[in-house]
């Protein structure tokens, strides 16, 4: 992935955030999600505190978190793709209704929980959508 660095002066935001004196913008893929690089670190400060997190997209679980409950990105892009064919068709923008998503996603790993020392309830193994072994 390019990345591009920008300035504080460019972005208004504090390097007090990144830790050095730029911010590091990376273009994300559908199946990284919003996460695209920034998941690491706080998934290594909750096991390096050794605290069960809950995370509010898939790509933490991924990178080694406990628990994800989030909507379905899959689902999300797909009710977009509905607004822009909408759009495209000659629908006005504000006649369209606003949603919410309606899918969510519960994805546990199971390594983590391990590690933490924990036993993840059977009954909420089975509602989950993945389990990472």
């Amino acid at each position: 992935m390019a990345a591009t660095r920008r300035t504080r002066a460019q972005t208004g935001v504090s390097p007090r955030w990144r830790g050095s004196g730029s911010v590091t913008r990376r273009s994300s893929t559908v199946a990284r999600g919003a996460a695209a690089g920034r998941d690491r670190p706080w998934v290594s400060l909750a096991a390096k505190h050794r605290l069960p997190a809950v995370y509010g997209l898939r790509a933490f679980v991924d990178a080694g978190g406990l628990l994800a409950y989030a909507p379905s990105l899959r689902e999300l892009w797909r009710r977009a793709a509905t607004y822009v064919d909408k759009i495209l068709k000659g629908a006005k923008t504000a006649d369209l209704p606003v949603e919410q998503p309606t899918k969510f996603e519960l994805v546990i790993n199971l390594k983590t929980a391990k590690a933490l020392g924990l036993t993840i309830p059977p009954s909420l193994l089975l509602r989950a959508d993945e389990v990472i072994q």
